[in-house]
């Protein structure tokens, strides 16, 4: 997302959610004191941003049930092969073929990791968020369909994988010849959940939680690949490779 993106959303947000200065100051990249503080969780390596001028960790909690925002402001939803299944069970499609061709769309985006040095590339098959959506929503904040009156998921348990892993970015790297899921946070501008603290030690049950779910997701988002799926490319800026 844009600088200009990021900022209205913050701004939208602001209307309801009292937003921490270093909180928005770090969303819109206006702080030069960022340190990356990999956190080993698991079988997950967390990177947790942390802003040394003033010795705080960003962390992130859930406000769920006052805030769903992240389903009202739904950029879209990329699908693992699981999804595909699940999904198309739970909306009553006998047939996968027939729930790709009615429920999904394709999506291409690029994604960079909060520290600049890993880019994502990616191609996958998303969930429809309106019926009549089209490529030209792709990426465009909107109101997710399955989102009942009461701010809860009409898909729940078998939502996609992505909205289990929100405010979450994962991605999958080869550390010597293992395979090595890493994650941070998405900074959209789309979730009130963040603040600015002391020590990380608040978010630790949260990283516990997460690791489960972002390490199976790789697995379902690697499977989903290689079955022909999705097309995933990473390239790390450090190291100048894919």
């Amino acid at each position: 997302m844009s600088e200009n993106a990021v900022e209205k959303s913050l701004n939208l947000l602001s209307n309801k959610w009292k937003i921490e200065p270093e909180v928005y100051e770090l969303h819109l990249g206006k702080r030069n004191d960022v340190i990356d503080t990999p956190i080993s969780v698991n079988k997950v390596m967390f990177h947790i941003p942390m802003l040394t001028s003033d010795k705080l960790y960003i962390l992130w909690k859930c406000l769920w049930p006052d805030c769903h925002n992240c389903c009202d402001r739904q950029g879209r939803l990329p699908l693992t092969k699981d999804d595909i299944r699940n999904i198309a069970k739970k909306m009553g499609y006998d047939s996968k073929a027939e729930f790709v061709k009615r429920e999904t769309i394709i999506s291409s985006w690029q994604e960079q990791e909060i520290f600049g040095n890993v880019i994502t590339n990616l191609t996958t098959l998303s969930l429809k968020r309106k019926d009549q959506e089209t490529q030209v929503d792709d990426g465009v904040p909107i109101p997710c369909k399955h989102l009942d009156v009461n701010g809860s998921c009409k898909l729940h348990p078998q939502k996609p994988g992505v909205c289990w892993l929100y405010p979450f970015a994962s991605w999958l790297e080869s550390h010597q010849g293992v395979p090595v899921v890493h994650a941070t946070f998405q900074l959209t501008g789309d979730c009130p959940g963040f603040y600015a603290s002391k020590s990380i030690d608040d978010m630790m049950p949260i990283l516990e939680e997460y690791s489960s779910r972002i390490f199976e997701y790789n697995m379902a988002v690697s499977r989903t690949t290689r079955e022909g799926y999705a097309s995933i490319s990473i390239m790390d800026l450090q190291k100048n490779k894919f």
